[in-house]
């Protein structure tokens, strides 16, 4: 059961956008942060925003966020309060606890202690837009281990009108079409006899290596 009611620690730039997209998308909210002028900010777009040190135990514990199902360290200026604060989602028995983490030595930390999700939003942003800057074709880009991602991509010019079976990606790539997006909807796992036109969206999943290499020989056909 994916979780419904979510505890973000930290209303920075990250953790507010994250608090208020999982709002948006219809989950319960509690926001947490010592700030006052952050609180105040969101507090009439939360479920509840509340201004608490949260490395206090007895504030958590009467904030009642063992009851929650995820609770998010949003804490990006001192990483001390952020571990301290997952420790103590940890041993309330938070179900689901994911961090953010600001350093590759505070990941560790974070890992070690038990955290189910770190997250490095300012480096994986940044891989998103490096892609995005070489590979001018690419729109999103989603590593979904060491060796696979998934990228979006604009259909070129050079594969308009071009099959499935036609451009043969996994035979020579090693990686598969699994959605075409274009105006008129959606074709969800398209099958070999479905083509691909110019303003289309192809959504692709690989290794790393046969992607690259499928970027690549797009570019230059």
């Amino acid at each position: 059961m994916k979780p419904q009611q979510f505890v973000v620690i930290g209303l920075g730039r990250f953790g507010s956008s994250l608090a208020l997209e999982l709002m948006d998308m219809g989950y319960e909210v509690l926001g947490v942060d010592h700030l006052e002028e952050r609180v105040e900010e969101m507090s009439d777009k939360l479920t509840h925003a509340v201004m608490a040190d949260a490395t206090d135990e007895g504030i958590l514990r009467s904030l009642g966020v063992r009851n929650f199902d995820c609770g998010i360290v949003a804490i990006g200026d001192n990483m001390e309060r952020s571990i301290l604060t997952a420790i103590l989602l940890k041993e309330l028995g938070v179900k689901q606890v994911v961090a953010k983490a600001i350093s590759i030595l505070h990941g560790r930390a974070l890992t070690k202690l038990g955290v189910d999700r770190v997250i490095f939003p300012e480096r994986d942003m940044g891989v998103r837009v490096a892609h995005q800057l070489v590979t001018p074709n690419l729109l999103d880009y989603i590593e979904i281990s060491k060796d696979y991602k998934i990228v979006e991509m604009n259909v070129p010019s050079c594969m308009d009108g071009k099959s499935l079976s036609q451009l043969n990606t996994r035979a020579k790539y090693g990686c598969s079409i699994i959605a075409i997006n274009r105006e008129s909807g959606i074709i969800v796992a398209p099958t070999a006899l479905d083509s691909l036109y110019e303003g289309d969206i192809m959504v692709v999943i690989g290794s790393n290596e046969g992607i690259d290499q499928f970027e690549e020989e797009a570019v230059n056909l």
